[in-house]
């Protein structure tokens, strides 16, 4: 399973205050509501303010993300289950919801948190869904990340306003 070697949860974390948007694709709906619902119990239990949007699927994730930042958003969690199919069109959706996530995070300055699934077969996604029989729970790690990273960003610019 892909989780070997992923850090121990360092401890529950105080998100009160921080404004996130979770954009979830619509495509392969048992392991999307599943990510969904690890984002919201991850959000839930540090005590962030959320909602939800959807986008048809993962190659609009980008789009999303970047007007939901822009809006005044804290941080983004996207969540999308690209499934390798018999034509390149897995490789092209992959890289530019991977690309288009990476530029709106360094573009915008604030946190994506990336819980896109690119899988090779359903069976997969629903191991890492966060449903009662997953191994691993892809959304709460993603929606932990973005907040345990808009923290991080927080405070580095909370430091350097003291010290300017």
């Amino acid at each position: 399973m892909s989780g070997k070697g992923a850090p121990q949860t360092i401890g529950r974390i105080d998100a009160t205050g921080l404004n996130v948007v979770v954009v979830a694709g619509t495509w392969h709906e048992a392991i999307t509501d599943g990510l969904i619902a690890g984002a919201g119990r991850a959000l839930e239990d540090a005590g962030a303010t959320w909602r939800l949007v959807r986008v048809p699927g993962s190659f609009e994730l980008p789009v999303a993300a970047k007007t939901a930042l822009d809006a005044g958003a804290d941080a983004v969690v996207a969540l999308g289950v690209i499934i390798r199919g018999g034509t390149p069109h897995f490789d092209f959706v992959s890289s530019a919801a991977t690309d288009g996530l990476t530029r709106v995070a360094l573009d915008t300055g604030k946190p994506v948190g990336f819980g896109v699934l690119t899988l090779d077969d359903e069976a997969q996604g629903l191991a890492r869904a966060g449903l009662p029989d997953s191994e691993e729970d892809k959304g709460f790690e993603a929606a932990d990340a973005a907040m345990r990273t808009a923290l991080v960003l927080r405070e580095l610019r909370e430091g350097a306003s003291q010290r300017g």
